[in-house]
C-alpha cells in the first residue's frame, strides 16, 4: 500500500474528492434502445437498471420515463409526473420499491423447479391446513 503525505490528503479532501466512495448521481436518463434507466455516478462509473423492477415505473411510458430530475446533490431520482422516487443507494443496492411491493415480486418468479415441486406437492394431497402444521 502507498503512502499518502499530509499534502496529498490535505489536497484530495480540498477537491471535494473526499466523497469519491459515496454513491451519488451526476446525472441520469432513459435509454429508450436498452429500456434501461442509466445512472451516471460522481465516482465514474454508470448504474442501469429496467424501469419494470421499480415500483411505479414498470408501466411508465418511455415519455414518462424519461422526464428523470437528479436530487439532492445526486442522492436521489425523481419522476414528476409519476410521483416516483428512490435513492441512489438504494436502487443500486437493489432496493427498487417498498418491502411489501418486494416480496410480491419475489413470489412472481417462476421457473420449471418451482412447477415441479408444486406439481409433486398436489400430487401428495397439497398443504396440509393450518391447524395441522406447527
Amino acid at each position: 500500500m502507498a503512502d499518502i503525505t499530509d499534502a496529498e490528503l490535505d489536497a484530495f479532501v480540498s477537491e471535494g474528492s473526499s466523497n469519491a466512495g459515496e454513491l451519488r448521481a451526476s446525472s441520469a436518463r432513459y435509454d429508450s434502445k436498452s429500456k434501461r434507466i442509466v445512472v451516471e455516478l460522481t465516482n465514474g462509473c454508470t448504474f442501469a437498471f429496467p424501469p419494470s423492477l421499480a415500483q411505479g415505473l414498470e408501466s411508465a411510458t418511455d415519455a414518462e420515463l424519461a422526464e428523470i430530475e437528479v436530487l439532492g446533490a445526486g442522492y436521489g431520482l425523481h419522476w414528476e409526473r409519476l410521483d416516483v422516487d428512490f435513492t441512489v443507494q438504494g436502487l443500486i443496492s437493489g432496493v427498487f420499491g417498498t418491502a411489501s411491493w418486494m416480496a410480491r415480486r419475489a413470489g412472481k418468479a417462476t421457473s420449471a423447479a418451482k412447477a415441479a415441486a408444486a406439481r409433486a406437492n398436489r400430487a401428495k394431497g397439497g398443504r396440509p391446513p393450518k391447524s395441522a402444521r406447527r
